[in-house]
């Protein structure tokens, strides 16, 4: 009570002290005195009466005067008890209140020196307030802030004002009793009362404040840094679609610099033939739960230079929501540099296929000319050599040595027939043009079982299959070589073969039950006849499975899109 006494003052109460009851307190004997004697001279005055009954009748009268006397100053002391208590209780309160304030309170008066501090001013200037108290309010303030914090509340009393921020434009600072400094935020107000000036000051620590601001403020110059060192342009927009960040890679991307591109909106750097959908694309993707995701997975987006430059951009976009509002952030690289490298690329792969598919067609009318100059006219030649020793050998009568030779040179050219029909049919096998491709596959893989020893099942889904070029020649190759690596590598005792035609593609599978492989070691150094069947199948635009594991065989299938005269 005492603390808040000393803020409120003594104050006395009018309706206490009033000109009425000062009257009373001061006049009241002497009013009953005089009642009394004006009594008794009129009472003396009256004839007929006697001394002794006059006498009784004045002290009836004073005694009256006396009691409403004592009555009326019996109840102002009761009303200024009263009082006191309401003043005591009032201060009590306000005590209270200030000292559970969370910001700390201190009260000057107009010499500026302290006449209240509260709870939390004790704790954040670690003062206690018997030593505070009394003294100028220069002992919670640095020393080179003293002089102008002064003159700051003379000015501000001056003013007239009630109240105001103090320390509107700048941070202030305060002395901790052990010397430290802190950064404070402040207000003051001012109240007259009698022909005193008290001042008070409410104010609140703000170190952690600063410290997190200042945290804060590394952090975003971090996330500057890291922004503007991006290689890719990050924009960021609000909900209106207007730019809040433009990174130093979008400057460079868009040729826009940054203070001309905050606030600007997006659609400044989108085509203006893409402006609605991209705006819409946007919108959409707002309303959806995704974090994020790539823009335009099907297809380039394109980007607007400042100077009207169209390019092609890879994009992806995210959005946060803060408060009510959302954000979209775009992470775009500018890929024109891509773009024409795939193209190019492209452009290189169909020369590369148109080259490869000539090729291709060359060698095998290449092939097809050696088969047949090899078939009809090496092989035509040594047959005839053939007819003639066997001719030369029913008409002359030769020497045994003679005969022998004749023998040896016929069992040469049967040999050299044989191998003369078996290259024409590997180069190219006139059947397979003269008869079609189901009985060229079944001369192949009855002359592979013949050679090989090794079981050879075909089962043919279409016996009246009939294909053209390049798919009959294709699938003959493949099947060639299939069973060229099985002959080879697979070590199997059985072969199965089989063909079909369905949804419009003709399918050849060829399965063994020899050693296998393993997929990822599939190709050997200086091998190149996976390679060859990929390529070879590839230039027909069809597709290759291989399904093999150590000790599991191994299943090849290969699938070709037929061409529409053929399905």
């Amino acid at each position: 009570m005492r603390r808040a006494t000393s803020l409120l003052g003594r104050r006395r109460d009018p309706a206490i002290y009033s000109p009425t009851h000062r009257l009373i307190a001061v006049w009241g004997p002497l009013i009953v005195v005089a009642t009394v004697a004006t009594a008794a001279s009129a009472v003396t005055a009256l004839i007929g009466w006697h001394r002794t009954e006059v006498l009784i009748a004045a002290a009836v009268i004073a005694a009256a005067v006396l009691v409403f006397v004592t009555t009326l100053l019996y109840r102002q002391d009761a009303e200024q008890r009263a009082a006191r208590r309401t003043l005591r209780d009032v201060e009590v309160r306000v005590g209270d209140v200030l000292n559970s304030a969370m910001d700390a309170i201190i009260v000057v008066d107009h010499q500026q020196r302290v006449v209240l501090f509260n709870d939390a001013a004790e704790q954040v200037f670690r003062w206690s307030r018997t030593a505070v108290l009394g003294q100028t309010l220069d002992v919670l303030l640095p020393a080179r802030f003293r002089a102008i914090h002064r003159q700051h509340v003379q000015q501000f009393g001056e003013t007239g004002a009630s109240s105001r921020r103090m320390g509107a434009k700048m941070v202030l600072t305060g002395l901790r009793a052990d010397g430290e400094e802190f950064p404070i935020e402040a207000s003051i107000s001012q109240f007259g009362e009698d022909s005193q000036r008290l001042y008070t000051v409410i104010l609140r620590d703000i170190t952690e404040r600063m410290r997190t601001e200042g945290s804060l403020a590394r952090s975003e110059a971090r996330l500057r840094g890291i922004l503007d060192s991006a290689m890719d342009a990050i924009v960021t927009v609000d909900q209106r679609q207007h730019i809040v960040l433009f990174n130093a890679a979008a400057e460079a991307v868009f040729g826009c610099p940054q203070k001309e591109a905050i606030g600007a909106p997006l659609a400044g750097f989108i085509p203006e033939r893409f402006r609605v959908e991209h705006a819409g694309h946007i919108r959409r993707f707002g309303e959806t739960v995704t974090d994020s995701r790539r823009m335009a997975t099907q297809r380039i987006v394109t980007g607007l230079r400042r100077n009207g430059e169209e390019f092609p951009i890879d994009a992806s976009i995210s959005q946060i929501s803060e408060g009510d509002q959302k954000f979209y952030t775009v992470i775009l690289r500018d890929v024109t540099t891509r773009v024409k490298a795939d193209e190019a690329l492209r452009r290189s792969k169909e020369e590369l296929f148109e080259f490869a598919t000539a090729a291709n067609h060359l060698r095998e009318q290449e092939r097809r000319k050696i088969a047949r100059e090899l078939h009809d006219e090496l092989a035509q030649a040594l047959t005839g050599l053939k007819m003639d020793i066997s001719w030369i050998k029913g008409k002359l009568r030769a020497p045994p040595a003679i005969a022998e030779k004749l023998d040896t040179m016929e069992t040469l050219l049967d040999g050299t027939v044989a191998a003369t029909r078996r290259i024409s049919s590997d180069l190219r096998p006139m059947m397979l043009d003269d008869l079609g491709l189901v009985p060229a596959i079944e001369w192949l893989t009855q002359s592979f079982s013949e050679r090989t020893e090794i079981r050879c099942k075909l089962a043919i889904a279409d016996p009246e299959m009939d294909l053209q070029d390049p798919h009959a020649t294709t699938i003959y190759r493949v099947l060639q070589e299939s069973l060229t690596n099985v002959a080879k590598h697979a070590r199997a005792s059985t072969v199965e073969v089989t063909l079909e035609r369905a949804d419009g593609e003709v399918a050849l599978t060829v399965r063994d039950d020899g050693v296998g492989f393993s997929l990822e070691n599939s190709r050997k150094p200086s091998s190149y006849g996976i390679i060859g069947m990929r390529e070879r199948i590839y230039l027909v635009g069809g597709k290759v499975l291989i399904v093999s594991a150590p000790g599991d065989g191994t299943r090849i299938e290969f699938r070709l899109p037929l061409p529409e005269s053929a399905r």
